[in-house]
């Protein structure tokens, strides 16, 4: 498969070879952070994420609080119920890992012995990223940018495919957008519900709930004119 790659009759085995490449001529020091970046640190910094588009959310308040946050609350979710699509998925079609198959490539984390497609890294940090779009666009480019970077660290460690990572984006964009509107259906009358509680109330909206401002947090009222930027809640 080696000479696949060489010859360029693979693309898929010939950009892996490219990618790990770049880590081979690497210095060892460089391999360390992207190894502890592609399996730790970019789950973590989508989690931040995360709680950062909350926090923002929260202190805006207003009339799309409530459907900001049910839509937030489904971007882990739905990076949850992606993994468990995927569970089948790799039992049907177990493909080993690639250094299993291809000899010469510089493996920078060892003891994966389960299936390679799809890549769960990529499946759900895409699928957090897409669930955070659907909530908030600024947020949400951020966090498919952190997605793209994940792909590529995937694949710059040795322990995945190209073709791995790609399904694993395209898992995560499907289950985050098609099941979308169905789960914030399901989540905007839990988040309602908070919203009214005189303590939990504060997890969606850190504005006061009497008043004019709470009237349209709960009914769905419009605030005035330039009270802040309003997200792209499903």
């Amino acid at each position: 498969m080696a000479v696949l790659a060489e010859s360029g009759s693979n693309p898929d085995v010939e950009l892996l070879y490219d990618i790990n490449g770049l880590a081979k001529a690497a210095p060892h020091w460089f391999d360390r952070v992207m190894e502890f970046v592609g399996e730790y640190g970019l789950p973590v910094a989508m989690i931040l994420l995360v709680l950062g588009c909350w926090l923002t959310v929260r202190r805006r308040g207003g009339p799309d609080a409530v459907s900001s946050v049910a839509a937030l609350v489904w971007a882990p979710l739905a990076a949850a119920v992606a993994v468990l699509v995927n569970v089948p998925i790799r039992g049907f079609v177990e493909r080993p890992r690639p250094f299993m198959d291809h000899q010469g490539l510089d493996v920078l984390i060892a003891g994966k012995s389960d299936y390679s497609f799809v890549s769960d890294h990529a499946t759900i940090t895409m699928a957090i990223g897409v669930g955070l779009f659907v909530a908030n666009r600024r947020f949400g480019i951020a966090g498919i940018a952190l997605a793209l970077l994940e792909g590529f660290c995937r694949v710059f460690m040795g322990v995945h495919y190209p073709t791995d990572v790609i399904g694993g984006f395209a898992l995560g964009t499907a289950v985050a957008l098609l099941l979308s509107p169905p789960a914030t259906a399901l989540l905007t009358p839990l988040v309602r519900a908070v919203a009214r509680s005189p303590r939990a109330g504060r997890l969606v909206s850190a504005r006061p709930a009497g008043g004019e401002r709470g009237d349209a947090l709960f009914s769905g009222g419009r605030e005035p004119a330039g009270s802040g930027e309003k997200d792209l809640a499903a």
